[in-house]
């Protein structure tokens, strides 16, 4: 028990370590796989060992990315940046107008269509933009002016030298939000949820230039503080900031009556599927500005103000069929192909079913009646089964064993719920492979981006990986946009690639749970690409490094006929297939860990990591009782205080190099 007890403390610690260079330094030290596999060992400790939880452990407390925040300037806002309250049916909108009626005499109101994006404040000086803020908790906010200042519908200087602070609302508009969906897909990253979801993390970029890139536009909806100038409505100050060359909120109409109100509601919710922008809902406010100081407002809300939000808008179809898509990553995604119906405004005849839980869930069978749903007015999905309109023809669903394009095996890990492809030359991934081939970490091919890979495959260049090492100058010098000099480095790039290390060729290959720390252990325990392919899950498993999930998915990639397919064509193209790394002779450092802290007086630590690799030892991030030997160096941080505390012996670099320059004895 105090195994697991040690065990269940370094996990905890380990993590923390991790999940704060991740989330607060932004220099994660190990794969996402690798932090996800501490994570569920440490589950599975707590599941068996209940006793041992703490209020600390990671799987307790939410790991949050607040500091993250201090990246930006906080940004106190002068007049509130308050929400709204929400009703979500008819009688909730007569509520509100009923005491509006009670409080002021003959209200009368504007409805505005409500976007679904994130909340700003702009402010000007002397009609210049100086200043820009998120909506933060309404209070603060944060500084975000570089970024707000690459979206071309912010006027940069208004039509007046005026000193105002206004409100509006950053959105993507659906046609980019799909494509960068397309782009995160391809290189494999986490899908937004929605439009907004991507806004907002498009806003908050640290890098202006990943926001210029995403287009993203805005609505200003509310004159937040002004004093030159007084308005009589609501309507009269939109109309102002429109004539100041702001763009206002695309649907605007006053209300005399609750009626009026009720149908601009109604002709709101008709026209959402031909927004090109996503929404959720229509704003009412009380128009008379006067009338609004006599209403009041509340520390969260104005009492003036109610949001409606629309409920999903549901319909019945059936299930036709479901058929298998897959994506660039290999995913094998089902899809239910539908009897096409009109939802939110737009005809749906497909519906993605994510995976094979998601249908075993919601017991999704070929000829089912279902109510589908737009997720967030975007995405369609099934809602619900109407189980009670089967007739018993109906027919149950299984997921394929082989990928529907390739052949391959389709295989689904343990504690995933997607199923793969495995063949590295399936043409429906051939678009990801290549770049993730061409990247800096794998072959490092300068000039073969996915800007240029997209080309390459449309003019039907290259076919699959080893065609890379078949372009010609003449091939790439014709293509729109690339010269005689482009040409000649990105050839010269591709020889130059050849000779890379071997390490670099395995993580080329994307190897399911192998990232380049582990392609480097591989490299450095095999002579060559020969041993692997003829290698067993027991040649794998007996390396340190390597668990019982990375042997498996080695063996599965160097026995598939796809893989010994594309080593063929890459031998016979020249590609370094020879470990550079692998050493019998001095294996001094065996079975040692290092873990390296502070600077050292000449050595660098790649410089020393290399060393120690090259006798066959490794390295750590961090301390543990598994560690051989600390290597310190100047302003070495609290990796030396868990060592004290757990008796590792701590050497500094005249030690290291008395160890690695010693001549051994015969």
């Amino acid at each position: 028990m105090k195994k697991v007890e040690d065990r269940y403390k370094e996990l905890k610690d380990t993590i923390a370590y991790h999940a704060n260079k991740y989330y607060n330094e932004d220099a994660p030290e190990i794969s996402d796989f690798e932090y996800d596999m501490l994570m569920l060992e440490l589950k599975s400790i707590e599941k068996e060992h209940p006793e041992l939880i703490t209020s600390d452990s990671p799987t307790q407390v939410i790991v949050a990315s607040g500091k993250v925040d201090s990246h930006f300037k906080e940004v106190i806002h002068k007049i509130p940046l308050q929400s709204l309250q929400d009703v979500f049916d008819v009688s909730g909108v007569l509520d509100f107008t009923n005491r509006m009626e009670k409080v002021v005499s003959n209200p009368t109101y504007v409805v505005e269509a409500k976007i679904d994006g994130l909340s700003v404040a702009l402010e000007y000086k002397d009609g210049i933009f100086i200043r820009g803020a998120t909506r933060g908790n309404g209070i603060v906010g944060e500084d975000v002016t570089i970024n707000l200042k690459t979206i071309s519908s912010i006027p940069q200087k208004l039509k007046d030298k005026i000193d105002i602070t206004v409100r509006g609302e950053v959105y993507l508009p659906k046609k980019y939000f799909e494509k960068i969906n397309e782009e995160r897909e391809i290189m494999g990253e986490k899908l937004f949820a929605n439009p907004r979801n991507a806004a907002a993390g498009s806003l908050r970029q640290l890098d202006p230039q990943v926001t210029a890139n995403r287009n993203l536009d805005i609505f200003i909806f509310n004159v937040q503080e002004l004093r030159e100038i007084s308005f009589f409505s609501h309507y009269e100050s939109l109309k102002f900031l429109e004539q100041q060359g702001f763009v206002i909120s695309p649907y605007l109409k006053k209300c005399n009556t609750s009626n009026e109100v009720i149908a601009a509601i109604e002709e709101i919710s008709n026209m959402r599927g031909s927004f090109p922008f996503d929404i959720d809902g229509a704003v009412v406010k009380v128009d008379n500005l006067n009338q609004r100081e006599e209403i009041g407002v509340t520390t969260k809300v104005p009492k003036w103000a109610v949001a409606y939000k629309y409920p999903p808008e549901k319909k019945e179809t059936v299930v036709n069929d479901i058929i298998i898509q897959v994506g660039r990553t290999g995913t094998l995604t089902p899809v239910a192909i539908l009897a096409p119906v009109n939802v939110a405004g737009s005809t749906v005849s497909r519906a993605t079913l994510h995976n094979e839980d998601f249908i075993e869930e919601k017991d999704i069978r070929i000829g089912d009646h279902v109510l589908i749903q737009k997720a967030g007015d975007v995405i369609p999905e099934i809602f619900e089964v109407l189980k009670e309109k089967r007739t018993g023809t109906e027919k149950k669903f299984s997921m394929p064993t082989k990928c529907p394009v390739c052949g391959a095996n389709a295989v689904r890990e343990e504690g995933e719920a997607a199923i793969r492809c495995t063949g590295i030359e399936c043409p429906a991934m051939l678009f990801r492979n290549l770049i993730h081939f061409a990247s800096k970490e794998a072959m490092d091919i300068e000039g073969l981006g996915p800007a240029m890979v997209e080309v390459l495959l449309d003019k039907g260049l290259i076919k699959n990986i080893a065609d890379i090492y078949t372009l010609q100058y003449n091939d790439i010098q014709t293509l729109d946009r690339m010269g005689e000099k482009s040409a000649t480095n990105l050839i010269n790039a591709i020889e130059k690639s050849k000779n890379n290390s071997l390490e670099k060729l395995i993580n080329s290959f994307g190897i399911r749970y192998i990232g380049t720390k582990t392609a480097k252990v591989i490299a450095r325990n095999f002579k060559n690409i020969n041993e692997m392919l003829n290698a067993k899950y027991e040649d794998f498993i007996k390396i340190d490094e390597i668990g019982e999930v990375m042997a498996n998915s080695l063996v599965s990639f160097f026995s598939s006929p796809q893989t010994r397919d594309l080593i063929e064509r890459l031998k016979s193209c020249g590609i370094n297939m020879e470990s550079q790394g692998y050493n019998t002779s001095d294996g001094r450092f065996l079975g040692m860990t290092f873990v390296l802290t502070g600077t050292l007086p000449t050595l660098s630590r790649s410089e020393a990591t290399k060393i120690i690799e090259s006798f066959g030892g490794k390295t750590s991030s961090s301390v543990s009782k598994k560690t051989t030997y600390v290597l310190a160096g100047d302003e070495a941080g609290s990796k030396l205080d868990k060592a004290n505390e757990l008796g590792i012996k701590i050497i500094n670099e005249e030690d290291f190099k008395k160890m690695y320059q010693k001549v051994e004895q015969n």
